[in-house]
């Protein structure tokens, strides 16, 4: 009789290996489609290029290290994280330019931002003058230095000062401050992106920018040098980039593309496609209008909406609980009221089949990416590699 192996020697196998197809991987899993993704990484610094600004991707759309090296190599100028915590895995990869477009205050994560800076080239954001002291004196003691941009509300109602004289004032104090250096002004509208209307989206952009070039021009006029603005996402970047006034991009979504970019209008010149997708397997099939697939809302988040099948296999995808999502199907006009899967796994009169691998496009990258530990990049079908989410969880 064989022996029975221990407990501790169990081991879960990897979801999908170099060489596998698609419907061999063990689900749910972010799949990332290689010929997309790279068409979609050149577009943008192609557009950065022409309009000579630099672009700064956002980590923490992927908070994966292999995305950003990706993006790096095509001729991106560094990174930007979001917190403190999340450029560690990104700086130990060997990424020596990060922007923290953020704040970042208290004890513990000053003396982390010091640590970082020491080993790389990092700048930050400051609203308030005794946050900029704290700073400063964490790096005096650190032997560190820091870059700080005057982060300045352009109309996002979140973070930033709005007031220029508090503006000006930071400015003269990050000049003034041992371990800090004053390196101008971030200039981020978050809602800006999400604008639907291609013509409205421009008419935010360019209040934005306005906005960002009084707070810069009031500092040149104090004799204070304003070199770098940086700001601009996915939504934004094709006006910002030529606005003048921007220096920097800082988009991170472009690269995957979700259900809420894609609700945007893109009838401009910058257009993406979607890269990123959620593969699922169809787990139950208990009636004929519906079917149970094992992605729901510990794979994917539903605050801009529910996923949506990336294929037409006549289905939608109507409720999202912990472990399942329900798909119901859609009335397309045949006799069964369903379209075949283009992958072929369905025939047109039988709908998607118990163990159907099917993708889906989730509506929020960003915090899709967070519930994952790894991604499975693939091209023509067939999986080439598996990167790690390094940064997942990673939000102090």
């Amino acid at each position: 009789m064989a022996a029975i192996p221990a407990a501790s020697t169990l081991t879960l196998p990897p979801a999908a290996k170099p060489g596998d197809l698609l419907a061999q991987i063990d689900t749910p899993c972010l799949v990332l489609d290689l010929n997309a993704f790279e068409s979609n990484l050149r577009a943008m610094q192609a557009w950065a290029d022409r309009h000579g600004v630099s672009l700064r991707p956002h980590g923490k759309a992927h908070k994966c290290p292999e995305i950003a090296l990706r993006q790096l190599a095509l001729g991106a100028k560094g990174i930007c994280c979001q917190k403190v915590s999340e450029a560690l895995p990104f700086v130990q990869a060997g990424i020596d330019d990060i922007h923290l477009s953020n704040e970042v205050v208290g004890p513990a994560k000053l003396a982390l931002l010091a640590q970082l800076a020491r080993v790389a080239q990092v700048s930050v954001c400051v609203d308030d003058m005794g946050n900029l002291a704290d700073i400063s004196a964490v790096m005096l003691r650190a032997g560190a230095q820091v870059e700080v941009l005057v982060e300045v509300d352009v109309g996002q109602g979140r973070c930033g000062v709005s007031d220029e004289a508090l503006v000006l004032a930071l400015a003269q104090q990050a000049q003034a401050l041992p371990g800090v250096r004053f390196g101008g002004l971030q200039a981020y509208h978050g809602s800006a992106q999400h604008v639907r209307g291609h013509a409205d989206r421009a008419a935010v952009a360019a209040q934005a920018a306005a906005a960002a070039k009084r707070y810069a021009d009031h500092l040149r006029a104090a004799g204070i040098a304003c070199d770098r603005i940086t700001g601009a996402g996915t939504g934004s970047a094709e006006f910002d980039a030529a606005s003048g006034v921007y220096t920097e991009l800082q988009a991170g979504s472009y690269a995957f593309m979700d259900g809420d970019y894609g609700a945007n209008d893109w009838s401009g010149p910058l257009v993406f496609s979607n890269s990123l997708f959620l593969l699922t397997t169809v787990m139950s099939v208990p009636a004929s209008d519906r079917a149970i697939v094992d992605a729901g809302l510990k794979s994917t988040t539903v605050e801009c909406g529910l996923p949506r099948l990336a294929d037409p296999v006549g289905y939608q995808y109507v409720a999202a609980n912990d472990e399942h999502g329900v798909l119901k199907t859609i009335n397309t006009g045949t006799a069964e009221g369903r379209i075949s899967a283009v992958q072929g796994l369905n025939s047109p009169d039988s709908g998607v089949r118990l163990g159907d691998t099917l993708r889906l496009i989730a509506s929020h990258v960003d915090p899709t990416f967070n519930l994952h530990d790894q991604l499975v990049a693939y091209r023509n079908g067939v999986v080439e590699s598996v990167w790690d989410i390094a940064a997942r969880g990673l939000s102090r």
